[in-house]
C-alpha cells in the first residue's frame, strides 16, 4: 500500500488536470507552455499560453523565463507526447514543471460553455 500511496502522490506532483490548471492560473505563478508546432499554436491554444516546441527548448530559448514559476506543458491530447517531451526538457533545464492531463482537448471540454 505504501508504494501505491507514493505512486498517487507522485502523479499529483507531476501532472495537473484542466480544472486545477484553471484555478492555478488565478495566482499568476503558473505559465502554460504549448509544446505543439507553431502552426498548431496559431490555430488554437490555451489563453495566455506561450509556444515552445520541445525541439526548440534550450538555455537560450528559455533564458527569459522565471525559474520560480510553475510551468505546465500541454499538446493536443492523450495521443500526443509533445507535452511529455516538453516537461522532460524543461525539467532538465531546471524549471518546476507539470504536464496537463488530456492536453488541449480536455481543456476545451472543460471550458466549453454548458448549454
Amino acid at each position: 500500500m505504501i508504494n501505491q500511496i507514493k505512486h498517487y502522490e507522485d502523479k499529483l506532483k507531476y501532472e495537473i488536470d484542466s480544472w486545477d490548471l484553471s484555478e492555478a492560473l488565478k495566482d499568476n505563478k503558473t505559465v502554460v507552455i504549448d509544446a505543439r508546432s507553431f502552426s498548431a499554436y496559431e490555430q488554437e491554444h490555451i489563453p495566455g499560453a506561450i509556444n515552445i516546441p520541445p525541439r526548440t527548448m534550450n538555455e537560450e530559448t528559455t533564458k527569459h523565463l522565471d525559474k520560480n514559476m510553475l510551468y505546465v506543458t500541454y499538446c493536443d491530447g492523450i495521443g500526443c507526447n509533445a507535452s511529455t517531451k516538453g516537461a522532460l526538457n524543461m525539467t532538465k533545464l531546471g524549471f518546476k514543471v507539470k504536464e496537463l492531463l488530456g492536453g488541449l482537448d480536455w481543456w476545451i471540454r472543460l471550458m466549453k460553455p454548458k448549454v
